[in-house]
């Protein structure tokens, strides 16, 4: 494992956001959502493409909190152009289980 510096870190900026809507996107190569976040004021509301489908209804999502890297460059998936990467965690069945806080947050709040 490469191993980074504490200013190296500091430049990934894993914030915390509420999903608002979370929609089916029949247009990914593999199951995905498209997830639409507020991350707070200083950031606003961002839109991400996610791969969580076996673990989560879009019921299951909506009003949840999230972490996401809110400072990687748009990406274009198919038609789709997503702003954020919902972080989680990898399971050996390949499904993801989803990084969130064990308490509510402020929208924007930043991981340290």
């Amino acid at each position: 494992m490469k191993q980074i510096n504490w200013s190296e870190f500091e430049k990934v900026e894993l914030r915390v956001g509420t999903i608002l809507t979370v929609q089916e996107f029949p247009e990914a190569r593999k199951p995905a959502y498209k997830i639409t976040a507020d991350f707070g004021e200083e950031i606003g509301t961002l839109k991400s493409s996610a791969q969580i489908t076996d673990l989560y209804s879009p019921e299951d999502l909506i009003g949840s909190q999230i972490v996401g890297v809110v400072n990687f460059p748009d990406k274009q998936i198919g038609p789709f152009m997503s702003q954020f990467l919902l972080t989680g965690f990898v399971q050996n069945d390949g499904s993801v289980v989803i990084a969130k806080p064990e308490r509510r947050v402020d929208n924007g709040a930043k991981l340290a």
